[in-house]
């Protein structure tokens, strides 16, 4: 299953996009093939520029945000790919530590590493969150605006 993402734009697809659209299957079998060959990062995005006539990479993050912007339809291939990625690496792990950046206040940032510990707790994984800080000395739990909470413990 390949995802459909949405978009802010509206109006015709230009000639680039439709090429791609319709070379997705090639597109989608390269991938497979190379990730045979060259395992990806576990975790990365790349972002791209659209030029309108031409697509290029800008920018690579080895750890990127953005996780709490998956549509609902999104999250069950993020969990496949999690799962997918856990067996191949280490199938034998059952716990996974996640020490989020210490600017912990951050309410996106907050809300996207919560959804990170969703897809890790759906693919089979404990989840839980630590902090080399010196500010956080006991498990503190912060409020999030949408009502969740995120326990950050310290290590």
């Amino acid at each position: 299953m390949v995802p459909h993402l949405i978009t802010a734009l509206n109006g015709p697809i230009n000639e680039l996009e439709q090429r791609v659209l319709d070379s997705t299957p090639a597109i989608e079998r390269w991938f497979r093939l190379e990730w045979m060959e060259h395992t990806p990062p576990f975790y990365s995005s790349v972002d791209i520029r659209n030029a309108g006539f031409k697509l290029a990479p800008v920018d690579t993050n080895l750890y990127p945000g953005g996780w709490n912007n998956l549509t609902p339809e999104m999250l069950p291939l993020a969990v496949q790919a999690a799962m997918a990625a856990i067996e191949k690496i280490c199938p034998e792990a059952r716990n996974l530590l996640v020490v989020p950046e210490n600017h912990t206040r951050n309410s996106f940032y907050l809300s996207n590493v919560l959804q990170l510990k969703r897809i890790f707790h759906q693919a089979g994984l404990n989840v839980r969150f630590g902090s080399l800080s010196p500010d956080i000395k006991e498990p503190t739990t912060l409020n999030l605006p949408t009502g969740e909470t995120i326990t950050i413990e310290p290590l």
